[in-house]
């Protein structure tokens, strides 16, 4: 598989190359007819499936990440991800956007109930129990939101002061971030081009 992505990546202009990373909208990446390669249809995690409507055809919604990762069980998890790999192809997406990976590091943050716990080990064993059982169905995951997902508060402008971004990640000793290390979890590229 990898000699492919090789040879496709080589045959790429530098035009298709930032049009394939910038996507069309919110849901579309653009295809390359000349080479093969297929727009790309994604859909938003990571409890649900949504897909490109804010309605429409309804999905099944799933506990939030917290509620997963206060089970403390895997294979449920991976279940769930399995069900959701289902809802994607639904909604005929190649991949969702999800799960959030991002570690509780305050009780107010407004976006902890994406994210499975405080704790980076049972965070990211969730995390790979949810991608894993998304991938089964032949959908990608986008993880997202790897860390300092902290603040709802102008969290569009919010920024870190010099060096203190790398603090924040240091000092919690986030490993929920190299979740892709796991050799269960298949490169998105994989189930993308097949």
């Amino acid at each position: 598989m990898s000699e492919r992505i090789d040879k496709l990546i080589a045959e790429l202009t530098l035009d298709e190359k930032a049009a394939l990373v910038a996507g069309i909208d919110l849901w579309y990446g653009p295809g390359v007819e000349r080479l093969g390669i297929a727009p790309l249809k994604v859909t938003d995690g990571p409890s649900g499936a949504r897909g490109e409507q804010w309605s429409g055809r309804p999905s099944a919604n799933f506990p939030c990440g917290t509620a997963l990762g206060a089970t403390w069980n895997p294979d449920l998890v991976h279940e769930v991800g399995t069900r959701l790999g289902v809802e994607a192809k639904r909604k005929q997406a190649h991949a969702l956007l999800a799960p959030t990976v991002n570690i509780h590091r305050h009780p107010l943050a407004g976006r902890n109930f994406e994210c499975y716990s405080e704790d980076p080990v049972l965070s990211a064993r969730m995390a790979v129990a949810y991608i894993t059982g998304v991938q089964s169905q032949g959908v990608g995951c986008t993880v997202k939101h790897f860390v300092a997902n902290d603040s709802e508060f102008e969290r569009m402008t919010i920024s870190y002061p010099e060096g203190g971004l790398a603090r924040a990640v240091r000092g919690r000793g986030n490993r929920s971030g190299h979740v892709g290390v796991d050799d269960r979890v298949q490169p998105r590229e994989r189930i993308v081009l097949q």
